[in-house]
């Protein structure tokens, strides 16, 4: 097979983000994708954040993506055992554009921006594994695909192959992932009409919602979620992989409990389910960000652990994005001064380090310690529920102030100094 100026294994969004953005300055890119076709291994089902970097590459990109609603609405909702306590932020300035966040259908989506790259001069290879890359003098210099028959040559490789990424694995880039540092996440698609979409979260127009539960995987480390699509809900959990496993549930089953659960029951009258799918994510944060370069190489979006949670929603799309747009400008400084030595490609991560992107990381890292507290899943939301229940209900009893009753709720459900410590450490993780 020809050579080319550069090699992007895998086409989602950091993939597809890298690929345009060095077609548009005329290097030949080769995007190889081991699904059938793009989107097709995806499973997302959620939100994408407002990325400037798209809007560089292709003018008025909003305008022309095939997003399914911008999301005005934020809910969190605390579930107890018979109780379930909502948060609720809706903002007009989300209502206006730029939009602040969209909701999107991937396999949609992630086909129609690899098709931007094809259009700007990318190679596209669907249905064809990376296996192994090409190593010559200590640099990366292709890929093997076809069963490690065929040979693709290229002086810089680009890895955006996900956070199971062999290839970064088999180079010793990345370590192996532990259980407790990946979450796995069960989702399902559910078919409404959009009218009723509109009804029940109260939305006008392409308007969205999210919708995210607290203490709804039965003590297990994690949450659900509920967003609208235009036609359809993406409803599913994401769970701490190590906490799943010592639990000894079925993710299924758990994930038809919740189902089952009163506030998400409500919102999926006579909803047709439409398809199940389970991916996993990284967990890790900051401190597990693995080697993000080497000769003739860059890892990028999930494949570079580039994901976070700030406790009350998961950041990755925009991050992926940001993060093949500012790989793809160090491959193209590699080429202007014909260098694609490790010192040289060295440079991303400094980019990294000046854009939101390992900021953000950084500033929400302890969240991510914080995210391991077994109590924050179990005792926290029930106690949530005790305190608002005893709060609202009339029983001819003189009332107690809300301070009272939170302590004593408190002091009953687990022991002081869990509670001093837990507030201390969850207070440190927003700051």
């Amino acid at each position: 097979m020809k050579g080319y100026d550069a090699i992007v294994v895998g086409a989602g969004p950091a993939g597809a983000t890298a690929a345009l953005a060095m077609a548009n300055k005329g290097l030949k890119v080769l995007v190889v994708e081991r699904g059938p076709t793009v989107g097709s291994k995806n499973m997302f089902g959620g939100m994408v954040s407002h990325c400037p970097v798209v809007e560089e590459l292709v003018p008025g990109f909003w305008e022309q993506a095939p997003w399914e609603r911008h999301v005005v609405k934020r809910t969190l909702t605390v579930l107890s055992e018979a109780a379930a306590t909502s948060i609720v932020f809706e903002s007009e300035n989300f209502d206006r554009q730029p939009y602040n966040g969209y909701t999107l259908f991937r396999p949609i989506f992630d086909r129609w921006y690899a098709r931007k790259a094809v259009d700007a001069g990318a190679t596209l290879l669907a249905g064809c594994l990376a296996e192994d890359v090409v190593l010559q003098n200590a640099s990366i210099t292709g890929i093997r695909i076809g069963r490690g028959k065929g040979q693709v040559h290229a002086p810089i490789t680009i890895l955006c192959d996900g956070v199971l990424s062999l290839l970064a694995r088999r180079l010793g880039l990345s370590k192996p992932a532990e259980a407790r540092n990946v979450a796995l996440g069960v989702k399902a698609l559910f078919r409404l009409k959009e009218e009723e979409i509109n009804e029940r979260f109260g939305l006008l127009r392409r308007q969205g919602a999210s919708q995210e539960f607290l203490g709804c995987t039965e003590g297990i480390r994690g949450g659900g979620f509920v967003y609208t699509q235009t036609e359809t809900l993406s409803v599913g959990l994401v769970v701490h992989l190590d906490s799943l496993k010592e639990s000894r549930k079925a993710p299924y089953d758990l994930f038809q409990r919740f189902l089952t659960r009163e506030p998400v029951r409500k919102l999926l009258k006579e909803a047709r389910l439409v398809e199940y799918s389970a991916h996993v994510l990284p967990e890790g944060g900051y401190r597990l960000v693995p080697q993000l370069s080497a000769g003739g190489l860059l890892l990028a979006g999930d494949a570079a652990g580039l994901c976070y949670t700030n406790g009350l929603n998961q950041e990755g799309m925009n991050l992926a994005m940001t993060s093949g747009f500012l790989a793809a400008e160090t491959a193209i400084d590699a080429f202007e001064k014909g260098n694609f030595s490790e010192k040289q490609l060295a440079g991303y991560e400094a980019r990294l380090k000046e854009s939101f992107v390992l900021k953000d990381m950084r500033t929400f890292g302890a969240a991510e310690e914080l995210m391991h507290n077994d109590r924050l899943f179990s005792v926290y939301p029930n106690l949530v529920g005790t305190i608002m229940e005893q709060l609202y209900r009339s029983d001819g009893r003189p009332k107690r102030g809300m301070g009272r009753v939170a302590w004593d709720a408190a002091r009953n459900s687990l022991p002081l100094k869990h509670l001093i410590a837990d507030a201390l450490k969850g207070g440190g993780s927003l700051i």
